[in-house]
C-alpha cells in the first residue's frame, strides 16, 4: 500500500513576513522606519516597502513622516478578538504532554499588567481520578503565596514591588513568606536561576514550580507551572520537573512566536 503524500505547505511566505514586520515594529513603541525593520526581519528592503505600505493601507500599520507603527485597525481588530480561545486551543495539547511526563497538573496564566494574572489553561495527569479539568481556571492566587506570582513580581524592580505590596504579608499556610525583605530576597533568586518553587506556602503539602515564557522580545507573556502533593511531588523531583517544563516552554514559543504545531 503506497505511503500517503506530505500535506502540500499552505503557508503564504508573503502573509508570514508581513506578520515578522508586525511583531518586529511591536517592540518599538516610538515606532521604526522601514529600513530598520528590514534589518531586524531580514527582510529585503524592496519586500519591506511594499508589504508596510500594503499594511498602510489597510490600518494595520500607520506612518508619522518616515516612522511606521502599529495601526488603528490592528488595535480595532484586537478590541473584538476573543482573548484566550485561540491561545488555549494551541497550547492545551502541549500541558496535556506536560501532565502526563510529570503525572501531575499543568497550567498557564498571562500577565494582567504588571500585578496580576489570570490563569487560562490547566491539565491534569490520568492518575488524578474524578478531578475537574479546569478547576483553577480563572481563580484568583496571591503573589507573594505562588509560584506564578513570583515569576511575575520578579520581573518588577524593588520599588514597584514594595509599592504593590505591605511589609507584612498574609499568611496561607505554615512556610508562607510573609516578611517583603525576605521576599525581595528570594525574588532575586528567581531572577538568576530562571524559575520559582513554593513549598507549603499556598496550601500545606502543595509543592509548585513556574517558568517563565517569554515573546520574540523577551518580554513575560505567559508562566508555565506544575503543581502537584509533595509526597508525590517532592523535591528531589524538582530537577527533572524543570527541565520537562524547559522543554515545554521552548514547544509553546515555538507554536506562539515561530509558526511551529505540537509535536
Amino acid at each position: 500500500m503506497a505511503e500517503s503524500p506530505e500535506p502540500a505547505d499552505m503557508t503564504n511566505k508573503s502573509v508570514v513576513k508581513a506578520v515578522r514586520l508586525l511583531r518586529e515594529l511591536a517592540k518599538h513603541r516610538q515606532g521604526a522606519t522601514a529600513t530598520a525593520l528590514a534589518a531586524a526581519t531580514r527582510i529585503a528592503r524592496p519586500t519591506a516597502f511594499r508589504l508596510l505600505y500594503s499594511l498602510e493601507q489597510n490600518g494595520f500599520v500607520d506612518r508619522i513622516d518616515n516612522n511606521y507603527i502599529l495601526g488603528w485597525e490592528l488595535a480595532r481588530l484586537g478590541k473584538i478578538a476573543d482573548p484566550h480561545a485561540g491561545l488555549v486551543r494551541r497550547v492545551q495539547p502541549v500541558l496535556d504532554d506536560l501532565a502526563a511526563e510529570l503525572n501531575e497538573t499543568a497550567t498557564m496564566s498571562i500577565p494582567l499588567g504588571d500585578d496580576d494574572f489570570e490563569l487560562i489553561a490547566e491539565a491534569a495527569s490520568s492518575h488524578l481520578v474524578g478531578v475537574t479539568v479546569g478547576k483553577n481556571v480563572g481563580r484568583h492566587f496571591p503573589l507573594h503565596a505562588s509560584s506564578t506570582g513570583k515569576i511575575l513580581l520578579a520581573e518588577l524592580p524593588k520599588d514597584r514591588i514594595e509599592s504593590l505590596l505591605p511589609p507584612a504579608l498574609e499568611a496561607f499556610a505554615s512556610r508562607t513568606i510573609t516578611d517583603r525583605g525576605a521576599l525581595l530576597k528570594e525574588l532575586a533568586e528567581v531572577r538568576e536561576q530562571g524559575y520559582s518553587v513554593i513549598d507549603n506556602e499556598f496550601e500545606e503539602g502543595l509543592l509548585s514550580l513556574s517558568r517563565p515564557v517569554r515573546d520574540s522580545s523577551g518580554k513575560l507573556a505567559a508562566i508555565l507551572t506544575a503543581e502537584g502533593p509533595r509526597y508525590r511531588l517532592s523535591r528531589d523531583r524538582i530537577p527533572e520537573a524543570l527541565q520537562h517544563m524547559q522543554a515545554t516552554v521552548g514547544r509553546i514559543v515555538g507554536i506562539l512566536w515561530e509558526g511551529s504545531t505540537p509535536d
